[in-house]
């Protein structure tokens, strides 16, 4: 089995694996690293001696026994360091019969997610814990996805983890009354590592794109697991019809190329059409529209359009304006304002900004800069929107970003 597939087996097993470890013997910390350890030998040994008879339960058996070494070098160094800790119980260091490896055949993904978006960790934290215990991935792809140093990521993974033994928490789904606040987090999450992959076009073009498919099969499976939550349809639905766009986002040296500009021809169809449905049933069905279900529904109008100039912006903007009443969120009002200047003329859309420069979660953002000089160029005033796209520029921490503003106050500089 070549490579690439061993890959894509081990990132699908990880949370089964990691999970049925847990359940059977507990300590989430060290059943984690075990883990890793039998994923990593199993991406040594798999593409030369080719796929054992069950890889689920040749990973579950190596990586508890892993587990025994790790637990018991635990339990020697608190005993020469007379700790007071109360000691593990026997049972945790035994390795495992070949008939318990094999009865675990829960599907703990879902506990997992909860447990890595644990209220205790920042996001900071929840980021790279999840993609390393739900996704399999290891800490220096980790810290390439993140652009970070490897050590700071095996640092924040750490704390995470000691932070989840220390609250006593156990290998459970969150009692009823806490899952929606958790399922909102676990969401949010998602979300986050889909943005740092998409929204990001520098190189190497790989880190981004593997962090946005990472994202996408996380919710899928989350999906898999909760197929009748409309967020989770959302959510999914928006990932699909904003990674449609991709491959016509930038152009070979690596600009952007704006939403009006983009060759459509090279949309991906195929995701457009799944995350269409996904959103059109979750709309159908649901009782009160969600902040990812609404976003869904308007990159799906944007998608469905063949031309620019088809787009249905009067529907979109009345999307915009459903999405204010959930969402508390400058960024959602930017984006509304770009689309009431398509239909009612910029001077709406501008009257839109101004209560943001109040704001200071977007005051000194670059987009609000970048907003306002799009809304004054449509206006036709020049050298107002100059000034806002030099502030952008300069405001911005993306690079691809800096080039393509710095480059529209240089067109209308001439």
């Amino acid at each position: 089995m070549s490579g690439p597939h061993v890959e894509d087996l081990l990132r699908r097993l990880a949370p089964q694996v990691l999970g049925a470890v847990t359940r059977r013997y507990g300590h989430f910390d060290v059943a984690e690293d075990a883990v890793q350890e039998a994923l990593l030998a199993a991406a040594t040994r798999w593409p030369e001696e080719g796929l054992p008879d069950s890889p689920r339960s040749w990973l579950i058996a190596v990586a508890a026994r892993r587990m025994t070494d790790l637990l018991r070098a635990e339990q020697a160094r608190r005993r020469r360091e007379e700790a007071e800790a109360v000691r593990m119980p026997r049972t945790a260091y035994l390795a495992p019969a070949a008939d318990a490896v094999r009865g675990h055949d829960h599907d703990d993904t879902l506990v997992l997610l909860f447990l890595c978006c644990h209220p205790a960790l920042s996001p900071g934290a929840q980021v790279p814990l999840t993609l390393r215990a739900v996704g399999g991935l290891t800490t220096a792809e980790i810290a390439g996805a993140l652009l970070l140093p490897e050590a700071t990521v095996a640092k924040r993974i750490t704390r995470a983890k000691q932070r989840i033994r220390d609250s006593g928490t156990g290998f459970r789904l969150p009692p009823p009354e806490e899952r929606g606040d958790r399922l909102a987090t676990v969401l949010h999450v998602l979300y986050l590592v889909f943005n740092e992959g998409y929204t990001s076009v520098a190189e190497p073009a790989a880190r981004s794109r593997g962090l946005a498919d990472e994202a996408i099969r996380l919710t899928r499976e989350l999906h898999r697991l909760l197929p009748d939550d409309d967020e989770v349809s959302g959510l999914l639905a928006l990932m699909l019809l904003t990674h449609a766009r991709r491959a016509a986002r930038t152009r070979a040296d690596g600009s952007l190329v704006p939403l009006a500009e983009q060759d459509r021809s090279r949309w991906d169809q195929a995701a457009i059409a799944e995350g269409s449905a996904l959103v059109a049933r979750a709309l159908r069905r649901t009782r009160r529209f969600t902040s990812f279900q609404l976003q869904a529904a308007i990159a799906a109008v944007h998608d469905e359009a063949e031309r620019a100039e088809d787009t249905d912006w009067p529907q979109i903007v009345a999307l915009y304006e459903l999405l204010r009443r959930v969402s508390d969120n400058p960024v959602v009002t930017l984006n509304h304002a770009v689309a009431v200047g398509m239909v009612r003329g910029p001077a709406a859309g501008l009257a839109m900004l101004e209560p943001l420069d109040e704001d200071s979660r977007v005051a000194d953002h670059h987009r609000l800069d970048a907003v306002r000089a799009h809304l004054l160029e449509l206006a036709g005033d020049h050298p107002a929107a100059r000034v806002c796209y030099e502030r952008a520029a300069r405001r911005t921490a993306s690079e691809p970003e800096r080039r393509y503003l710095a480059a529209k106050a240089a067109e209308l500089a001439c």
